[in-house]
């Protein structure tokens, strides 16, 4: 399968690598930055309503329907971390949020698998060696990822021409829709802690484990997955970002690891906790309390209080992750690298926000009272979903303690652990 030839003077780039040649594919996106992340949003806007309305399905099938992965695949928002020489948007961080955060707020299940998946694809689209990326980015459609496996390793045993692959993991967002899944593994004997590969194998080898019966996040079908010595080539394995070159993109893939994944979370927590508030300020325009003396919602300064406050903390806690990314991004595009402080720091902002976010939607899920109670309920929802994703490893309490140790000077002080 080859690669298309690009035709936009601005990413028609040649990479050679290996002896291998990775023809660049047409990015449909602007170079500019205002320019790519208004088409990003126009994309969003396009497929507002399908999205949307997958959310109810989602949750019944506890994967995401068809229609809503077919609208974030063929606008290409699901190449939204993608380098451009391969047709990707490889928007900048803060572009990145906005659209994460529009998805999510339309439908928080499609959010985080367009963040889990656009964050495999592009990590694999930079770092694999062209005689892997050959196979998987072509002219044909976008390839839909998998990954992570809630960062517990698999075993590599080395081989003829690559590895056997063994392992089991966990949270495979999107895994019925993946062709590709990629899964971090350790080499055996190896003693280094961040010695990790990413292994890529098609989602066809994985067995799937249909054991996603959650509270939370039901519609992202995040299921376990096994392989059992499964034949992985040297060509389908490259290391982290941040411990290895990027063998095409630009600085997007040297901001390193985890600073490449934190405002993913975050993104995704402010747009359903959004949602969560902008609900509750609609259903008080006709909802009243009270038995002999009823007062509408809308009329209680203790409610007027509640949503004023939760819309500043919301807007305060989204504003400090932009600075410190517009920071971050401003470090690597000047040619330096990130300190591991600041990988520690931005990871332990995306754990502030979702606490931020979770504690609102907890707020007015209160005031929205019976209604929310349903099952079906909207408010329920974000509330069920923000209390799972605050699970998540990346924005675990252990990023606060880790800045905590940096802040300290206390030696082993390390952003991945």
């Amino acid at each position: 399968m080859k690669l298309r030839r690009a035709t936009d003077e601005d990413n028609s780039e040649i990479h050679k690598g290996n002896g291998f040649r990775v023809k660049a594919i047409r990015s449909k996106f602007p170079v500019d930055r205002t320019a790519k992340r208004a088409a990003l949003l126009a994309e969003v806007e396009k497929v507002r309503d399908v999205i949307a309305a997958g959310s109810a399905e989602a949750d019944k099938m506890r994967t995401l329907p068809s229609a809503s992965v077919a609208a974030l695949r063929e606008t290409g928002i699901i190449a939204l971390k993608t380098p451009m020489v391969l047709g990707g948007a490889e928007a900048d961080p803060i572009t990145q949020m906005d659209v994460i955060e529009a998805v999510s707020y339309l439908d928080s299940s499609a959010g985080w698998w367009l963040f889990v998946g656009a964050a495999t694809m592009g990590v694999s689209g930079a770092f694999l060696p062209d005689a892997g990326a050959e196979q998987i980015y072509s002219e044909d459609h976008y390839p839909t990822f998998c990954g992570g496996g809630g960062f517990v390793p698999g075993l590599m045993v080395p081989v003829k021409g690559g590895y056997r692959l063994t392992g089991r993991w966990s949270y495979g967002s999107g895994i019925r829709h993946a062709e590709w899944i990629a899964v971090p593994s350790a080499i055996a004997g190896s003693s280094d802690p961040h010695d990790l590969r990413f292994c890529i194998f098609p989602a066809s080898k994985a067995e799937i484990i249909d054991n996603w019966y959650v509270m939370g996040l039901q519609g992202t079908g995040s299921c376990d997955y096994a392989v059992k010595e499964l034949f992985v080539p040297e060509e389908f394995t490259h290391r982290l970002p941040g411990f290895s070159e990027p063998r095409r993109g630009g600085q997007l893939y040297r901001l390193g690891f985890p600073a490449f994944i934190a405002n993913e979370n975050a993104a995704f927590a402010i747009g359903v906790a959004r949602r969560a508030l902008d609900e509750v300020v609609a259903l008080a325009i006709t909802k009243s309390r009270g038995f002999v003396k009823r007062v509408a919602l809308a009329d209680r300064a203790v409610f007027q209080r509640a949503i004023g406050e939760g819309n500043l903390r919301l807007r305060a806690a989204r504003a400090l992750m932009v600075e410190m990314y517009e920071k971050a991004w401003a470090t690597v595009c000047a040619g330096d690298s990130l300190e591991p402080r600041t990988h520690a720091e931005l990871r332990a902002a995306g754990s502030l926000i979702i606490d931020v976010a979770r504690e609102v939607t907890a707020d007015v899920f209160r005031y929205a009272a019976g209604s929310a109670l349903r099952s079906d309920h909207v408010v329920q929802k974000c509330l069920r979903d923000l209390q799972a994703a605050s699970t998540h490893w990346v924005i675990s309490d252990t990023s606060y303690e880790n800045l905590g140790q940096f802040m300290l000077g206390l030696p082993g002080a390390d952003p991945m652990n």
